[in-house]
């Protein structure tokens, strides 16, 4: 655990966390177990080169600078999602993502480490990404169903943390806080894996979790395909002793193959591929919970875990490096590689974290505030 254990220090072990995750898996995304030994001479357990080193016109992987510890999307859209909850000092909806979220999509140029350059956040994302700003800026869709029709992958996931956070220690109101937000942006397993990442969050951030205390909210919470995949991939990681006997035996992907849709070519995906379903899952979340598991919840073991794993490592270490660092609190994120990353992404990994307490205070105390009028006024009736 964390030497300084209080909110500021979950919020930004949650967010340091995840970006480092990020960065570490962003050079293996894509790629498998073998292809990444073969390609590093073995495990990545730092910061690597590019998979390509003529990485501006390789494909798959131009025009992005993967890898040299860059940031990816996955960050700059929780950071976006940080920004959201400051301007609107509340909790948020779906509304915000069409009034907020995609407003800074459009309009607000970042550095973008894997371009380079600064730009819009629009012009980094994905399609499945780029469908939010269609739908709700050009298409004027109602933002509480406008994630209906996108591709099902774990976009919204991978950037709803931040809404664990300020639901620390309330799995229940982060996990319907989040389905609300990722209304705006996914449906199906998709959105059903942000609600359940975001319960993570929150159940890590309550004093004294433990690894099993995060498992049992999401299992308590999940529904469908989504509960089915978490149950039967952490079950099987709680055979395993390290990440690197899961990820080279295949136990993990074996165990979750039955509920993706996309199948073993990660690259060349059929037709069932993200589509609707109440009996599948994404990938990325039951995985980075196996490797908690395997982990024991101790932050590196956890993202190699990711990282090592390939397909969408970037996400997986990601989502794991984000509950682990709210678990233990910003200490537990090894200063080195945090100092790398941010230095190499040019961007502050740490501001975030502290500015995401500082709201969370706020509006947990506005929380308290009307709880406590509606309880005075329940007492009034009740009483007469």
């Amino acid at each position: 655990m964390s030497n300084e254990p209080g909110l500021t220090s979950r919020a930004v072990g949650c967010l340091l966390g995840a970006a480092v995750g990020d960065a570490l898996g962003g050079a293996t995304e894509g790629w498998s177990p073998a292809q990444i030994v073969d390609r590093w001479g073995g495990w990545v357990e730092g910061i690597v080169s590019p998979y390509y080193a003529d990485w501006q016109t390789a494909r798959p992987i131009a025009p992005y600078h993967k890898g040299d510890g860059h940031i990816t999307d996955d960050t700059l859209m929780t950071h976006l999602m940080v920004e959201v909850y400051a301007q609107a000092r509340a909790h948020l909806t779906a509304y915000d993502m069409a009034q907020r979220f995609v407003p800074l999509m459009l309009s607000e140029q970042v550095w973008i480490p894997e371009l380079e350059k600064e730009a819009l956040p629009l012009q980094r994302v994905f399609l499945a990404e780029k469908y939010m700003a269609l739908r709700l800026h050009w298409g004027h869709a109602d933002p509480r169903e406008a994630g209906v029709g996108n591709a099902v992958n774990c976009g919204a996931a991978m950037y709803i943390a931040p809404v664990g956070i300020v639901n620390a220690a309330d799995p229940d109101a982060a996990y319907a806080e989040a389905l609300d937000v990722a209304g705006a942006h996914q449906s199906s397993y998709g959105r059903e894996a942000a609600g359940v990442m975001a319960a993570c969050v929150a159940a890590a951030a309550r004093p004294g979790a433990s690894v099993d205390d995060v498992i049992d909210a999401a299992l308590r919470l999940a529904k469908d395909g989504t509960r089915g995949a978490i149950e039967a991939v952490t079950e099987a990681a709680a055979g395993v002793s390290h990440w690197a006997e899961a990820v080279e035996s295949g136990v993990l992907r074996a165990a979750m193959r039955p509920f993706d849709t996309v199948g073993e070519n990660y690259r060349d995906q059929g037709l069932g591929a993200r589509r609707p379903s109440r009996l599948h899952s994404i990938e990325e979340l039951p995985i980075a919970l196996a490797m908690l598991v395997i982990s024991k919840g101790e932050w590196r073991d956890a993202v190699l875990g990711g990282v090592n794993y390939g397909r969408d490592s970037d996400s997986i270490a990601s989502m794991a490096g984000a509950i682990a660092g709210t678990l233990g609190g910003r200490d537990v994120v090894p200063t080195d590689l945090a100092s790398t990353v941010s230095t190499a992404s040019r961007t502050d990994l740490v501001a975030p974290g502290v500015r995401l307490a500082e709201v969370t205070a706020e509006i947990r105390a506005a929380d308290r505030a009307r709880r406590d009028a509606a309880d005075a006024a329940l007492r009034e009736l009740t009483e007469r």
